[in-house]
């Protein structure tokens, strides 16, 4: 296994950082095992603490970081590994990362500095494929949702509202009602629809998005040369040369004119929007009704809660109470997936004999397959891509697109604690929404009659 300590930590410098990760890129002297490479290490929540805490003692045998095991053993039968970063294991020790914090902290968002830290436990982190840090522009988009959902279990209070705006267009009229900087003109239907037009269309909304948050906005992080760039360094997106006096809408077009076409000729794209579409067949409302039904028709719930169905039976406004989506219960188990339960389920999602189930009237019997199927949704929803091109040359044709030119990251495994999130969530976005007066149109054009 590759050992940090074959490195300084004056040697990596701080690129980026998500919701449960910290992202470095090797910038030392050069070495085999660490040119070309990020260092990925977990991070944990910051507790207010009243005394000094002992440093936790692992086992030898503490296991690869999930994300490893995940792709090789799940990920990879869904998504080509010409789209994936290449993962392997590095040793960490404890007092080389407290000297990595000392040096790197100063350059993470004030925010993040505020909820979360590396965590300092760890003996084991993941050494990538250095998607951004090359000579090169590096485009990361986090798309989203990519579809509309079936309108078969939805209520009679969201149907009207989901079936015409999409998941991401209302869930960021909320955030900007919180105040939040939001893409509000981007829609994510646009850059999944298979259309140059409608692709295009959503690279500029995202473009405008990231101009006018000052590259602070989620979905779209520009890198060129390693470098993170901002809107008043767009010239940097220039080949040598082509950079003198261009304003931001002369970088903007060209941009859009080189992003489209890995975007449009690649496959990524489509196989995230089949997988997202596929896997979430019921809608977080369809999911939580068969939760409900599963936990309802257990032996001893009926049992424990006899006297509601003697006295109340039909009466929907005096049902027994129920256990939260994804919350186990004496009625109902719902323990949290092991790498072997994914395994299980990406081989009998993928095997062409698996028995057709019928969406529009899932069964009980299926719940955990359906449960595991949203929290995989879930993980290709909130991935990102990351496009690799060109220094951008107006008005010269793009050189052809290589299949790696767009890579998937951040395939995190969800877990089953987080739907009952969602679910309120969902319900919160909805009802938001419901009271705007000119609801956005989102065209889904991988709809299935």
């Amino acid at each position: 296994m590759t050992d940090i300590l074959q490195t300084k930590p004056a040697d990596w410098k701080y690129v980026s950082e998500g919701g449960a990760t910290i992202v470095f890129s090797y910038d030392g002297p050069s070495h085999p095992d660490f040119d070309g490479k990020v260092l990925r290490l977990r991070k944990s929540t910051l507790q207010k603490k009243t005394a000094p805490v002992a440093p936790t003692q692992h086992a030898d045998g503490e296991p690869d970081d999930p994300t490893i095991e995940y792709q090789t053993k799940c990920i990879q039968k869904l998504i080509p590994s010409a789209h994936l970063p290449r993962l392997q294991t590095v040793q960490l020790d404890r007092f080389w990362l407290e000297e990595l914090v000392k040096l790197q902290d100063g350059f993470r968002p004030q925010e993040r500095k505020q909820k979360d830290e590396i965590d300092l436990e760890r003996k084991k982190g993941v050494l990538a494929t250095d998607l951004v840090g090359g000579n090169w522009l590096a485009v990361e988009i986090k798309p989203k949702w990519a579809f509309m959902p079936s309108l078969v279990h939805l209520s009679d209070e969201t149907k009207a509202i989901k079936s015409q705006t999409c998941r991401f267009c209302m869930h960021s009229h909320l955030r900007a009602r919180r105040g939040q900087q939001e893409a509000t003109e981007y829609c994510p239907l646009d850059l999944f629809s298979g259309n140059e037009r409608r692709i295009a269309l959503a690279v500029n909304s995202l473009w405008d998005a990231w101009v006018a948050s000052n590259a602070t906005m989620n979905n779209l992080k520009v890198f060129a040369g390693g470098r993170f760039v901002t809107p008043s360094e767009a010239h940097l997106l220039f080949a040598e040369g082509y950079e003198n006096g261009q304003g931001l809408n002369a970088v903007r077009d060209a941009f859009a004119v080189a992003l489209v076409q890995p975007l449009l000729h690649t496959p990524v794209l489509r196989i995230l929007s089949d997988l997202q579409r596929d896997l979430d067949a019921l809608d977080i409302e369809g999911l939580s009704k068969l939760w409900k039904l599963t936990e309802s028709s257990a032996p001893l719930y009926r049992q424990t809660f006899s006297s509601y169905f003697e006295q109340f039976s039909g009466d929907s406004e005096l049902e027994p109470p129920t256990t939260p989506i994804g919350v186990s219960s004496p009625f109902l188990q719902s323990p949290e997936p092991c790498i072997f339960d994914w395994i299980d389920f990406v081989d009998a999602y993928l095997t062409p004999k698996k028995p057709e189930m019928d969406h529009s009237k899932p069964s009980p019997e299926n719940l955990r397959y359906y449960l595991l199927a949203y929290l995989l949704s879930a993980t290709v929803k909130d991935c990102s891509v990351i496009v690799k091109l060109d220094f951008l040359k107006p008005e010269e044709p793009q050189q052809d697109v290589k299949p790696d030119s767009v890579t998937v990251i951040d395939l995190d495994p969800k877990s089953m604690d987080k739907l009952r999130h969602w679910e309120q969530l969902d319900r919160e976005i909805a009802q938001t929404y419901s009271s705007v007066q000119i609801k956005k149109v989102c065209v889904d054009e991988g709809k299935k009659s």
